[in-house]
C-alpha cells in the first residue's frame, strides 16, 4: 500500500487497539480523544478532532454512539474530497445516515461500518460489514492490513441495520442463558445446565436452526404449555419469567397463524 495517514477519533479500548495495531502495520496514525489518556506509542496525539482529521487519508470515528454526531460536525469543518470517513460506532441506521448527511456537504466519502467481532480479542482483523458510498474505499484501505471486510449494497445505515438485527439474536441468546442458568442455579443445577447449554451451543449447525424455527411453528399448541409449566417453576424458584414469558407469547403468535379460521 501507498503511505496513509489514519486519523483516529476516540482513544478508548477499541479505538486504542486500533492504533496499535496500525502503527505495527506502518501505518501513520493521529488520534484525539477529548477525555485525554495515556500517550500511545507511535501516535501523534492531536490537540482536537480537526487537527487530527486535516490531511489525513482516512478517518475512523470510534467514539461513543452518543459523540458520533457531534465528532463529525467538528471534523466537517477541515473534511475534504478524497478523504474517507468511516463511523465505526455501535448505533442505529438512523444514526449512521445522520452523520453521513454531516460529511456529504464536504466532498468526503462515508462508510457505515460495523464490527462484527471482538475488538479486544481481534484488534484490526475484526470482521466487518460496510455500506454507503465509502464503502469499497475502506475495504481497500483496511482489507489489505488484515480486517475481513463485506461491502454491503445499500447506503449508510444497511450495515448498522444487519449489525443490530445479529444483535436481536446474540443479545436474546444471552438473556435465554441467564434466565435459565439463575434458574438452575436456584434450583441446585447449575452445573448440569450450563453443560446441557454447552453441547447445543457446540453442536449447532443448520439443520438445528431449521428444527427451531419449523418445529415451534408445527409443535406451538403443545410447546405453549410446556412453557407456561417453566414459567410456574421459574415463580417457584423466585427468578422472573422474562424470556420464557416472550417464548410463550411467540409460540401463541405461531399457533394463531397456523390456524385457518384465525
Amino acid at each position: 500500500m501507498a503511505p496513509v495517514t489514519v486519523a483516529l477519533l476516540g482513544l478508548g479500548e477499541a479505538g486504542s487497539i486500533f492504533a496499535r495495531d496500525l502503527v505495527a502495520a506502518g501505518v501513520s496514525v493521529r488520534g484525539f480523544d477529548p477525555a485525554g489518556g495515556d500517550d500511545l506509542a507511535g501516535v501523534q496525539r492531536a490537540t482536537d478532532a480537526r487537527a487530527a482529521v486535516d490531511g489525513s487519508d482516512l478517518v475512523l470515528s470510534v467514539t461513543a454512539a452518543a459523540a458520533a454526531l457531534d465528532a463529525a460536525r467538528e471534523a466537517a469543518g477541515v473534511l475534504r474530497e478524497g478523504q474517507l470517513y468511516a463511523d465505526l460506532n455501535a448505533s442505529g441506521a438512523a444514526l449512521k445516515r445522520a452523520v453521513a448527511d454531516v460529511v456529504a456537504p464536504t466532498g468526503a466519502q462515508f462508510a457505515d461500518v460495523a464490527l462484527m467481532g471482538v475488538v479486544p480479542r481481534d484488534g484490526l482483523r475484526t470482521p466487518a460489514l460496510v455500506s454507503g458510498p465509502g464503502a469499497q474505499a475502506f475495504a481497500a484501505y483496511l482489507g489489505p492490513l488484515g480486517m475481513p471486510v463485506e461491502v454491503l449494497d445499500g447506503g449508510p445505515g444497511a450495515a448498522a441495520a444487519r449489525k443490530l438485527l445479529r444483535s436481536v439474536f446474540m443479545k436474546g441468546l444471552a438473556a435465554s442463558c441467564l434466565e435459565s442458568l439463575r434458574a438452575a442455579r436456584a434450583a441446585g443445577c447449575e452445573d448440569w445446565l450450563r453443560e446441557e447449554i454447552e453441547t447445543v451451543l457446540t453442536g449447532a449447525d443448520a439443520a438445528l436452526l431449521e428444527r427451531l424455527v419449523t418445529g415451534s411453528a408445527r409443535h406451538a399448541t403443545r410447546r405453549m404449555g410446556e412453557v407456561a409449566d417453566a414459567r410456574e417453576l421459574l415463580a417457584e424458584l423466585g427468578v422472573e419469567p422474562r424470556v420464557t414469558g416472550a417464548a410463550g407469547g411467540w409460540l401463541a403468535q405461531l399457533e394463531g397463524e397456523s390456524d385457518p379460521a384465525a
